[in-house]
């Protein structure tokens, strides 16, 4: 307990001696911590940063930066699209979701920035946050199992029926394993570790695997693995002693039932035929798990059936390929967030379970080239390729990992689509190219 208040208190010294030197130190860290809690913490903790820097830095010189300048773009042809969508009742309230994609940029062009200092502490603090949400859903989940004895309190996250997982149905597992990732990734990274370090990083890899994201999971892993025998110093003098280590803490994670079967869905639908009850030990009897396959060649389906998370997301790009072909969305799109009633139409026309077309592509590629075109797509890619270049440059571990996280997880969600999304990502997106200062313009 005196380690704990030493530290906390060592710890808000050090926030306010930051805080003095540049006055948006405290509002955007308030803005990261803040990133697993309700919209509307998430509302009020932007706000706050972004009135903060206009208070603040009245006087500054505003600067360009060419990394800032694309986010900005997209939202500018995001709001654009507007005047072309075939859902206009759609668009409008999904224009003002993204508006982070302006503001948070336009608020690094203007302030004070970070130095390389204080760019570590925020990931600092920002991680030891993470450690502390993760903490809190675990014991939530300990709780909830004494008083239920319900294995799936431990994993992923609650369904509309019930709220039966790791973190809420509102939180979303997969986001929160990137927040979780990235936190991992500080903490691991760090040179010289102390058992305060050691502690925070176990328990971010294991809350990691107990969320179960497959996608997350296995660029976790590669990331994990990429460090180990590439970047940690050890990585030359012990590399058989750390393969050694990592396959074996691999095959022990994967010992656990849950995440086992949430992966072998996947592979078991891989395949012509559907996987039936009998074959997947958790499937209700009379649900059939449409294959890859299926999802790409069949002409209907039925109310029973059900789409794992591959094959789903195998159909949704089907459907794009369907509406490419019906539609000319080829440079502008059909308008951000228009295409739902597309999908809602192809829902009806495949006899699938009513609720399936509210969903939207679940691949942020496919979802800029839907909805803003050829366009849309290019700038999302321009965006992504500033992102692991900036990193590569600059042999950041830590970015690297937040940018190959960005880069798998839109092939499988449309990440961006989500107001907490897209904060996260404009956020961690800024911090990281805050301190590139090559090719920048005052006025």
């Amino acid at each position: 307990m005196k380690n704990t208040y030493s530290f906390l208190t060592n710890a808000w010294q050090e926030i306010l001696q930051d805080q003095k030197l540049n006055k948006s130190f405290l509002p955007f860290l308030l803005l990261l911590i803040s990133l697993p809690t309700l919209l509307v913490i998430n509302s009020i903790s932007t706000a706050i940063f972004i009135f903060s820097v206009l208070f603040f830095n009245r006087i500054n010189k505003i600067t360009f930066q060419s990394a800032f300048i694309f986010p900005i773009l997209l939202f500018i042809w995001m709001a654009c699209s507007y005047f072309w969508s075939i859902d206009k009742a759609a668009t409008t309230p999904a224009i003002f979701k993204e508006i982070t994609l302006f503001f948070i940029p336009v608020s690094f062009l203007i302030m004070k920035p970070f130095n390389k200092n204080q760019v570590y502490k925020l990931l600092k603090y920002y991680s030891y946050a993470m450690v502390f949400y993760a903490g809190f859903f675990l014991l939530r989940a300990l709780i909830r199992y004494i008083i239920t004895a319900d294995q799936r309190v431990f994993f992923y996250h609650g369904d509309y029926d019930d709220d039966y997982g790791l973190v809420p149905k509102l939180l979303n597992a997969i986001h929160v394993s990137v927040y979780m990732a990235v936190a991992f990734f500080y903490f691991l990274n760090k040179e010289i570790k102390n058992k305060i370090d050691i502690i925070c990083a176990s328990i971010l890899f294991g809350f990691i695997f107990l969320l179960s994201s497959k996608n997350i999971i296995i660029v976790f892993v590669f990331l994990v693995g990429l460090h180990f025998f590439y970047f940690s110093k050890s990585s030359n003098k012990m590399r058989l002693r750390n393969l050694i280590i990592f396959i074996a803490i691999i095959v022990s994670v994967f010992s656990f039932s849950k995440i086992k079967n949430r992966f072998l869905v996947e592979f078991q639908s891989n395949t012509k035929n559907s996987v039936s009850h009998n074959v997947y030990n958790e499937a209700d009897e009379g649900v059939n798990y449409v294959s890859i396959y299926e999802a790409w060649n069949n002409e209907k389906f039925s109310p029973g059936d059900y789409f794992p998370g591959t094959a789903f997301r195998v159909y949704q790009f089907r459907m794009f390929v369907e509406i490419f072909s019906e539609e000319p969305l080829f440079w502008k799109g059909l308008g951000l967030n228009a295409s739902q009633e597309k999908l809602k139409e192809k829902e009806i026309k495949y006899n699938l379970y009513p609720g399936y077309g509210s969903f939207n592509f679940h691949n942020q590629y496919v979802q800029n080239f839907a909805e803003l075109g050829f366009i849309g797509f290019l700038i999302l890619i321009a965006i992504l390729i500033i992102n692991i270049k900036t990193a590569m440059k600059h042999k950041n571990f830590i970015h690297i990992s937040f940018a190959v996280l960005m880069i798998s997880l839109f092939l499988t969600e449309s990440f961006l689509w989500r107001q907490k999304g897209v904060l996260f990502f404009i956020s961690l997106y800024c911090l990281f190219h805050i301190r590139e200062d090559k090719n920048i313009l005052k006025i």
